[in-house]
């Protein structure tokens, strides 16, 4: 009886309309930041290398690289400060977790394969100029 409670409190608070993202992507976070009085919105980019939790729980990794140095920030999905998430780019990948890219310096620690949306477009194009 208790869990069917908070099940249904869990539901209220639970995201309208959910954010179609996976590991691998490239996204930009919006967040609101209240300072003082004032509320503004703050965008954090890059790729997701991970994600957790079932439910309210739920959250998801994004790093970047800022000034040669690698920034990680956990966001919850449910959270109502995290405004939107905007996918910029797909990426496939085959792990669930990308933490070998903690490890990566330069272009390597960016790139994650685009998924073949973009190759298959191409290749149409390729075969029509022969």
């Amino acid at each position: 009886m208790n869990q069917a409670i908070l099940d249904k409190i869990e539901s209220q608070q639970f995201r309208k309309e959910p954010v179609d993202f996976g590991v691998g992507d490239t996204v930009r976070v919006h967040t609101k930041v209240v300072e003082g009085d004032k509320e503004r919105i703050q965008v954090f980019s890059g790729v997701v290398i991970g994600r957790r939790g079932r439910g309210l729980n739920e959250t998801f990794t994004v790093r970047r690289i800022s000034y040669g140095e690698g920034v990680e920030r956990v966001f919850p999905v449910h959270s109502p400060r995290v405004d939107k998430v905007e996918v910029e780019r797909k990426g496939s990948t085959r792990r669930a977790k990308l933490t070998y890219l903690r490890t990566r310096l330069g272009r390597g620690a960016t790139l994650v394969k685009e998924k073949e949306g973009k190759t298959t477009s191409a290749a149409p194009a390729a075969a029509e100029k022969a």
